[in-house]
């Protein structure tokens, strides 16, 4: 992969912003291999994605944001640069189901996912052989009605132990604390399937087969203190018939979920995702 560097911006649209950008790099010699920009008519914002190849810069991310930030001021942006050549550290959340961790982790074995997993984190044993194979450290910390204050303190103590840049809650059947989402706002993603608000709670695949359902899904969004309404990433469906057994149902929205929750992050860990209101622009 090539050394990059990332320079995401989001601000209110005027007229000037591209040129102003682009006049910067080219002032440094910046290249820019990847290029991308959204203008919201409705809200008035605008948002912008450059990639640059970090050895046509004369200059690490430090004084790159010394520099650049007089134009961020004059245009009031919101805005990050980031270094592709360092790794986000990713931290795992489970319980029992194993598809969506196991997908992740042999997406990142086979260097298919550009991140650092630094640790699992499970309120059941069940995945702990699964994950030590691939010589990440698994932490077991139950959960239930008495414990769950000091349950989550911990999971809060292991987030700050790996320095976690993004959680991941690839099937973990637990909701976190309000106040946990809060301090890392922007950086839980979780997975579910998509009949949401139907069918909710338990058995939710047996709940669809018995209203004949004709499209299944899953559905990849930050989390926020609102349960299952944090901004979207991404989103996919596939289509079943009357055919299709429960079994089946449940197979294929496995499938769903695990593409669409690996397509979510991938987004998230390349810097692709902008976040404004509750909604998301995610840059191709």
């Amino acid at each position: 992969m090539e050394h990059t560097y990332r320079l995401v911006i989001s601000c209110p649209d005027r007229v000037g912003i591209v040129a102003k950008v682009s006049n910067f790099l080219s002032t440094y010699n910046g290249w820019i291999t990847e290029a991308s920009h959204h203008s919201d008519t409705h809200t008035g914002w605008f948002f912008m994605r450059h990639e640059i190849k970090a050895n046509s810069i004369p200059f690490g991310l430090d004084q790159f944001r010394a520099a650049f930030e007089p134009i961020a001021r004059e245009f009031n942006m919101h805005w990050h640069i980031a270094d592709s050549a360092q790794p986000k550290k990713v931290v795992l959340m489970c319980s029992k189901e194993s598809h969506c961790v196991a997908d992740l982790l042999y997406r990142w074995h086979s260097k298919e996912i550009n991140a650092e997993i630094v640790a699992v984190i499970s309120n059941h044993d069940d995945l702990r052989r699964m994950v030590e194979w691939h010589e990440i450290p698994y932490h077991h910390v139950p959960v239930s009605k008495e414990n769950k204050a000091e349950a989550f303190a911990h999971i809060d103590e292991l987030f700050q132990k790996y320095e976690a840049d993004v959680v991941v809650l690839a099937r973990y059947m637990q909701i976190l604390p309000g106040e946990l989402c809060e301090k890392y706002s922007g950086k839980v993603i979780n997975i579910h399937h998509s009949f949401l608000p139907s069918f909710a709670g338990a058995r939710p695949y047996h709940q669809a087969y018995s209203r004949g359902v004709k499209l299944i899904g899953a559905t990849c969004h930050y989390v926020t203190q609102d349960l299952d309404e944090g901004p979207i990433i991404e989103q996919d469906v596939i289509r079943i018939t009357h055919s299709d057994s429960i079994e089946d149902m449940v197979r294929l929205g496995k499938d769903v979920e695990k593409n669409v929750l690996a397509r979510g992050l991938r987004s998230h860990i390349e810097d692709r995702v902008i976040t404004y209101e509750n909604k998301t622009v995610v840059f191709d």
